[in-house]
């Protein structure tokens, strides 16, 4: 059985990702540059990266083709765009890259660490309002906060997490 770190692992032999720092500098430096956030809507509510586009994960697919209920056109017809896929903290990107390359996306990159390393980089973030949020208060929503019975058991090898990619030498778009 695999077990999803493992998934995303594979993914990363396709999928190029992109440090915080570089991923500012394409978007001071290409306007048209797409940002898809693939987290789900409260979280994108709670902050996102400014002119981001949310396309939740489980929607993905279907929001990359014409004649669903959930087709996004600006995505639909952005298979040439540069576009930077986001997540809280860069794994669901990578698969959701992945998925838009199978589906013919020339140009998609997942950016590495996600919002978090964003927020590490110290570049803002908005709310639903489009306010600014503090990012302070940013380091408070992304501790991460397991009740019990999400962790592993004593004992239990179902789940256990391989060692974690290491941020090494990342492909530039």
């Amino acid at each position: 059985m695999r077990n999803f770190l493992e998934l995303v692992k594979d993914c990363l032999t396709d999928v190029r990702e992109i440090m915080p720092w570089d991923m500012a500098a394409r978007v001071a430096a290409n306007p048209d540059l797409l940002i898809i956030d693939v987290r789900e809507p409260y979280e994108f509510d709670a902050m996102h990266i400014e002119g981001s586009i949310n396309v939740p994960r489980g929607i993905l697919e279907s929001a990359c083709e014409w004649d669903y209920e959930e087709t996004v056109p600006e995505l639909v017809e952005a298979r040439e765009r540069e576009i930077v896929v986001v997540c809280r903290s860069g794994y669901r990107s990578i698969l959701a890259a992945h998925s838009m390359q199978v589906l013919g996306y020339s140009n998609v990159v997942s950016l590495m660490t996600g919002i978090r390393g964003w927020k590490d980089n110290e570049q803002p973030l908005f709310d639903k309002a489009g306010a600014s949020v503090d990012l302070d208060d940013a380091d408070v929503y992304f501790t991460p906060a397991l009740r019990p019975e999400q962790t592993r058991p004593a004992g239990s090898t179902l789940g256990v997490r391989p060692a974690s990619r290491k941020p090494g030498n990342p492909q530039k778009p």
